[in-house]
């Protein structure tokens, strides 16, 4: 190992360590009992609700798949899907925070998102929490397997070694983190590598600006590409029979702009429809410390996104410029954040950016875990298998579970040519058509019934597999991101199934009554 290497890796052991030791600070309050250690005792402030949310939610896609997806086909759908988180950023927390907040603990003091849909609903067979449990453990161990394969091509770029072996190295330092400290220890970390993360991004475009030779120098040479700065054609890359980008003079070739339709646009757009649904954000919701603070968190969180969003898109756009015939697969472009760090900085300083990459991984990674865990743990072993299990042997199953998920999600991140922009993108999906339609009738239309969240929740979740594996590889107008239409269909049975399936409750009513106060 070089000496540049060896410089870049003791900075982030360094940085490693702090996160190791949040951990150990927090593990003795998050094991006092389970809601500790699940949702921090309902303790967080508005910088670390914000922070803490945003940060588990970008996940190591943001300074990997979106620089990459930026770097390869250019603006139309990297701007796209930008704008609907920022836009689902902002109305998530301006509609759903409050109420949730408030609602959760009328709905019998809900901990976990299975909780809160069965407690809503006052089911004595508990059929929304077993189904709803079993969607978070599906779709968080693709979402998991998305971090473990940032953290592989992370560390096989920086020092060349092999894949597999830091992509599970990756995946033990994250279990064993998450392991001690639980909730408390996640959010506060969280909030630290939310600044890491963002500090990173506007450090590499500022220097990644200069040595380009200032912006406009970096939009003349990308006006070249056909369609790379449009917002509605794709830059197309010309292949060869091993799927490799063809180079000729030391330039990379691009054939014709592809066309990219209106339809295009809303179905990335509809990215921001997924944070209606997305766990790990709506339990930051359930566990900030007053309800009066979320308006505080709201612009906290927009802005952190806005730049964040715009500093990563910006990001790929240099990289091209500067490296532009770098990387010559999809997801070989996924590294271009963790290239320009290593060429425009002293490798101490490389080592502290590459360390934002590591933190959006782990502030992910520990959110995925600990919400499946508890999904099993809380949801399926204490209130359906074992009704009288103690909390601390709710926590036992839960710390097993935990190794089971993490597991499942290293054999999936095994393949090394994994697009983390593609397994993200499906996950998204997967958590936005199964939970946020349903959460939206469940705050906001008191008419829903037990039936229609049933029928809501299998059919968005169903129609995410079937649209992609089925429907969408037929193209054209059927090539959308599967998340729009899954949506849709949700949406639809809710309302047909609870239009027929009689009238809610008289308690139910009163409750939805009261949450409406907040």
């Amino acid at each position: 190992m070089e000496s540049s290497q060896i410089q870049t890796l003791i900075t982030m052991i360094l940085y490693i360590a702090v996160v190791i030791g949040i951990g150990v600070y927090f593990a003795k309050r998050a094991n006092e009992n389970s809601e500790n250690y699940y949702l921090g005792g309902r303790s967080l402030g508005p910088w670390v609700a914000a922070f803490s949310a945003e940060a588990s939610d970008m996940s190591g896609w943001l300074l990997m798949g979106l620089p990459g997806l930026a770097y390869w086909t250019g603006l139309a759908d990297a701007f796209w899907t930008a704008a609907g988180l920022a836009i689902g950023t902002y109305v998530n927390w301006l509609i759903v925070a409050r109420r949730l907040r408030h609602y959760s603990e009328i709905a019998g003091n809900a901990i976990t998102l299975p909780d809160f849909f069965s407690n809503r609903f006052h089911e004595k067979k508990k059929v929304l929490m077993v189904i709803s449990s079993l969607f978070i453990l599906i779709f968080f161990c693709v979402y998991a397997s998305s971090c473990f394969v940032t953290c592989g091509k992370l560390f096989s770029s920086l020092f060349g070694v092999d894949y597999h072996i830091m992509m599970i190295v990756g995946a033990v330092f994250v279990v064993v983190y998450t392991f001690l400290g639980g909730f408390l220890a996640e959010s506060a970390s969280d909030f630290m590598q939310a600044v890491v993360m963002v500090l990173a991004l506007v450090i590499i475009l500022t220097l990644g600006t200069i040595a380009a030779g200032g912006i406009g120098e970096v939009f003349a040479n990308l006006k070249a590409i056909p369609g790379y700065l449009e917002f509605f054609n794709l830059a197309s890359p010309v292949l060869n029979e091993a799927g490799e980008q063809v180079v000729q003079n030391g330039m990379p070739l691009f054939g014709e702009a592809a066309p990219y339709s209106i339809i295009s646009a809303l179905s990335m757009l509809a990215w921001g429809l997924g944070y209606f649904g997305m766990p790990q954000v709506l339990l930051r919701f359930m566990a900030i410390r007053h309800k009066d603070e979320l308006t505080k968190s709201r612009r906290i969180a927009t802005v952190w996104v806005v730049i964040s969003l715009f500093s990563a898109i910006t990001i790929g756009f240099i990289g091209r410029a500067l490296a532009p015939a770098q990387f010559l697969t999809n997801s070989e472009a996924e590294n271009i954040f963790s290239y320009l760090a290593s060429i425009l900085l002293h490798p101490l300083f490389a080592g502290l950016v590459s360390a934002g990459i590591l933190a959006a991984t782990i502030s992910s990674s520990d959110s995925y875990l600990l919400i499946a865990a508890s999904a099993f743990s809380k949801n399926l072993w204490q209130r359906v298998f074992r009704k009288k299990a103690s909390d601390k042997e709710v926590m036992h199953i839960g710390r097993a579970a935990l190794l089971i998920i993490a597991f499942l999600g290293a054999v999936i991140a095994m393949d090394e040519d994994s697009v983390i922009f593609t397994i993200v993108s499906f996950a998204w999906a997967g958590f936005g058509a199964t939970f946020g339609p349903l959460m939206l009738f469940s705050l906001f239309w008191k008419r829903t019934t037990r039936s229609g969240a049933i029928a809501g929740m299998l059919s968005g979740g169903a129609m995410v597999f079937i649209w992609n594996f089925l429907i969408k590889p037929m193209g054209g107008i059927w090539g959308i991101y599967e998340l729009l239409p899954a949506f849709i269909v949700s949406s639809i049975f809710i309302i047909v199934v609870s239009l027929i399936s009689g009238t809610p409750d008289e308690k139910i009513l009163r409750e939805f009554e009261e949450a409406k106060k907040a």
